[in-house]
């Protein structure tokens, strides 16, 4: 296979498996599965953050959320403890089944080692790729779940959620959160957020 043709099977292989989550959301008038839907919307951030990226970031973006349905958040205790658990449990989850399916597809070992680390966030802040996988996650949840959010917790805890998001970001991601489109209300917290609270 060629190096297109193994990018195209993997992706394929992550989408067929996002395509199963039973959670469905609408989307320009027609139902999708919401995994489907995020991690398309992961692939589009990444062509604004770094349009020349590798295979391997391009799978790792892909396949954030591998068949995260299947663990419910629930399944852990619901405190802080039991919610960086499931975080962990999941991130390695993901990581080691993606690593097979770009075996599966004709990829080296080490590319697929490669896409392990990147989806269990590694080197977080001194690895560039691991940092735009960061900036990429950090981007969707501002577009596409923000507002939701947002609706859904008090203002002081939003405008704290959101300058740990800041935090994890690096100047480039911060560039391209502030031009997203946003309610006036999300611009007002994101404000508050940058000025301290």
């Amino acid at each position: 296979m060629t190096g297109k043709e193994k990018l195209a099977a993997a992706l394929k292989l992550i989408d067929d498996a996002h395509a199963q989550d039973p959670k469905k959301i609408e989307v320009n008038g027609k139902q999708q599965p919401y995994e489907l839907h995020y991690s398309q919307k992961m692939s589009e951030y990444l062509e604004m953050r770094h349009p020349s990226a590798p295979d391997t970031l391009r799978l790792a973006i892909r396949a954030q959320h591998l068949r995260r349905w299947e663990i419910p958040r629930d399944s852990y205790a619901m405190t802080k403890v039991g919610y960086h658990a499931w975080r962990t449990y999941l991130k390695k989850r993901q990581a080691d089944m993606c690593s097979q399916i770009c075996i599966d597809c004709g990829y080296s070992e080490d590319d697929a080692l490669r896409v392990a680390h990147l989806i269990r966030k590694e080197d977080l802040k001194k690895d560039e790729e691991t940092q735009t996988l960061e900036d990429v996650a950090c981007l969707v949840f501002l577009d596409d779940q923000f507002e939701e959010f947002e609706k859904q917790h008090d203002e002081e805890k939003i405008v704290r959620i959101l300058q740990k998001t800041w935090g994890k970001m690096s100047e480039k991601g911060h560039e391209l959160a502030l031009s997203l489109p946003m309610s006036e209300r999300c611009k007002d917290l994101v404000s508050k957020a940058l000025a301290g609270g």
